[in-house]
């Protein structure tokens, strides 16, 4: 029998990351991965020679002397990356049905002020006030720096504050307001719920510097993956963890589907909290702390519409575009099926092969988990195959595809005739390949209202078991890399951790 020091479920990037900084610092690692592909929403599939990513379409804070610049140096693999830098006059463009005009977010935070008072040219003051309340509720949060502070007192002065009462309290402006708020589709923004820090640290990392990977987002997980190997770790993929096992009142173990069992000393899950709950048997928890867990609402579910275009048909588009087709960008979520959808966002992959034309092109929107709820018992997973789906869910998702090019066509007329062939991902998609019961992809939705509710900490009541990933802080690639950061820091320290990230 194999005792490892650390065994960590789930190959998503806070796993990946828990796993390399550990296995540097002495660790003996496994980390265990259900699919065949690791990375979680790094993943990338390819359709008629094209590279699809399933989560990551662009990415915040990578410029030399920024957060995630630092981090991934930490990590080995920035000087590995192939990036392109998104347009600094527009790294996001919003669009609105009836308006000829097409907002742009610019990078850097005075290109990015000047950008948006040229359009407002009344609303400077307000403008300049929601640049300054951005930068500095994100200089008191001290982890987003490479620094260890009270990161209670950041949360208790933030986690209460709404980020559509903020924006609101600065402007009557109806458009301005929605211009502010128009890429809220990046963290499935909700009027009531959202707090304001989420939009906070999401936008800045964006202004800072905006950066598309080229040909995918796997690259990230290959690398990291090479790293922990190199580092003496373990990395398995078709290993799915069916549950925890316990000696008594001590969790020893996982066991996995084919009915192997992993031993560790100490265990990282990367599965959403809900998940990991599940592979624990009730007796070794208490009830209040497996409800509290358990209940956590998600954030919405979405539909990925992927295009193959023909050849040189279709500019490549160095920004990406937000549109909507209603006043209020806070509204799109809970849209009936007659007028679904009422927003999208449009991206076109960074490629090798040609960056004057798109080769092909994602499309997103909001969708609701209950429109799937024909299929819920059905899966399309491989090697564990249990019920198709069936002629039916793809006439649905046809169905669907055909509303969303509908409305695309609409902003950019005659994308219809350019596409070569296309295929789409549900929620049912996300539910099987990444975790979440819901097909969520960002995880716990944080709520202003019931902020400790929502704010989970990586330490579980299970003293050697503790949480990483996207439900942690924050979703998104710098979002869990600082909650990779805190969860290795339960094992570590985090004031030495921060000193190793910032000597490199």
């Amino acid at each position: 029998m194999k005792e490892f020091d650390v065994l960590i479920v789930g190959s998503g990037l806070g796993g990946l990351e828990c796993g390399y900084i550990l296995s540097k610092e002495g660790y003996n690692v496994c980390i265990l991965e259900k699919n065949r592909q690791f990375g979680g929403n790094l993943q990338i599939y390819v359709r008629d020679k094209c590279i699809f990513d399933t989560g990551i379409h662009y990415i915040g804070g990578l410029s030399e002397g920024q957060n995630l610049h630092q981090f991934f140096k930490y990590l080995g693999i920035i000087d590995k990356l192939k990036m392109k830098k998104l347009d600094e006059d527009a790294f996001d463009k919003i669009s609105f049905d009836g308006d000829p005009i097409e907002y742009k977010y610019a990078q850097g935070y005075d290109r990015f002020r000047e950008t948006l008072i040229s359009y407002f040219p009344g609303e400077k003051e307000a403008i300049e006030k929601y640049c300054h309340g951005i930068q500095d509720l994100v200089s008191h949060f001290p982890l987003y720096h490479l620094k260890e502070g009270d990161e209670t007192a950041f949360f208790s002065k933030n986690l209460s504050v709404g980020a559509k009462h903020f924006i609101e309290s600065l402007t009557s402006n109806t458009r301005l307001r929605n211009v502010l708020a128009g890429n809220n589709l990046l963290y499935a923004g909700v009027a009531d719920k959202t707090p304001l820090y989420v939009h906070a640290l999401v936008l800045n990392s964006y202004i800072e510097s905006s950066w598309k990977l080229v040909d995918g987002g796997s690259q990230i997980a290959k690398y990291l993956v090479q790293g922990i190997q190199q580092l003496g770790g373990t990395v398995l993929n078709y290993q799915e963890v069916i549950k925890f096992g316990f000696d008594n009142h001590d969790l020893t173990h996982v066991e996995t589907a084919s009915g192997e069992r992993f031993y560790a000393k100490q265990f990282i899950s990367n599965a959403h909290p809900t998940q990991t709950m599940r592979l624990i048997s009730p007796e070794k928890l208490k009830k209040a702390y497996r409800n509290r867990m358990s209940s956590l609402e998600n954030t919405t579910a979405i539909f990925i519409l992927n295009l193959v275009l023909k050849k040189d048909t279709f500019p490549y588009l160095n920004y990406n575009h937000y549109h909507y087709k209603k006043e209020d960008v806070w509204d799109t979520i809970e849209t009936p099926f007659e007028q679904w959808p009422e927003s999208y966002a449009l991206f076109t992959p960074a490629s090798t092969k040609n960056l004057v034309y798109a080769d092909c092109m994602s499309i997103m929107a909001y969708m609701k988990f209950d429109w799937m709820e024909k299929w819920q018992h059905s899966t399309n997973m491989i090697p564990r195959h249990q019920q198709p789906r069936g002629d039916d869910y793809e006439e649905f998702k046809l169905v669907l595809s055909d509303k969303l090019i509908n409305e695309v066509e609409k902003k950019f007329p005659g994308i219809r005739s350019q596409i070569k062939s296309m295929n789409s991902s549900t929620p049912l998609s996300f539910r099987d390949y990444i975790g979440n019961s819901d097909g969520s992809l960002y995880g716990v939705l944080k709520d202003y209202n019931e902020p400790m509710r929502t704010f989970i900490s990586p330490r579980t009541k299970i003293p050697n078991l503790f949480l990483t990933g996207q439900n942690l802080n924050l979703h998104g690639v710098l979002g869990v890399t600082i909650g990779a950061i805190k969860t290795c820091a339960e094992f570590v320290g985090m004031n030495y951790l921060l000193k190793r990230i910032n000597a490199v």
